[in-house]
């Protein structure tokens, strides 16, 4: 065996050990996308059908509990087929949604760069790159005034 598969053996070996030991301190990893799907339909589910309806009274609040209560078990009953049959959907959707969210980082960061650069002055003015202070070709330090009037009308 040579050195480069040794050194490349050992780095596979603590570079799954360091995984190990950050799944050991996460706690329990995160399921498919489907089944985080199915975790989080459950939660809303079951926040929705805890909901106390305000504006309805004593009476009417039974109705609309039931009534949310049959919408939660239609929803899961139209879902649950779905998320079974097509579990690499949902795998795909967050990709999915991984690339929207790079990409609109990356859109804002240009942006951001171009509002925060002002166009209008000359390179040498952009404080990034402008001569320090203390320099002799700082053009900010120009000596005494150039003796011309400033018009304030």
């Amino acid at each position: 065996m040579s050195d480069s598969d040794a050194w490349a053996k050992a780095c596979a070996e603590d570079l799954e050990a360091e995984k190990a030991r950050r799944r050991a301190a996460a706690g329990a990893e995160p399921g498919s996308a489907a089944e985080e799907f199915r975790k989080l339909f459950d939660a809303v589910a079951d926040k929705v059908s805890s909901l106390r309806g305000p504006l309805t009274g004593m009476a009417g609040q039974g109705a609309v509990q039931q009534t949310v209560q049959q919408l939660v078990s239609q929803a899961k009953a139209a879902v649950e087929p779905v998320i079974e049959r097509n579990p690499e959907v949902f795998d795909h959707l967050a990709a999915a949604g991984n690339e929207l969210l790079a990409a609109y980082r990356s859109a804002v960061e240009s942006h951001e760069t171009r509002w925060t650069r002002d166009e209008s002055r000359p390179e040498r003015d952009d404080p990034r790159t402008a001569p320090r202070a203390d320099s002799p070709d700082d053009p900010r330090d120009e000596g005494p005034g150039t003796g011309q009037p400033i018009d304030l009308d």
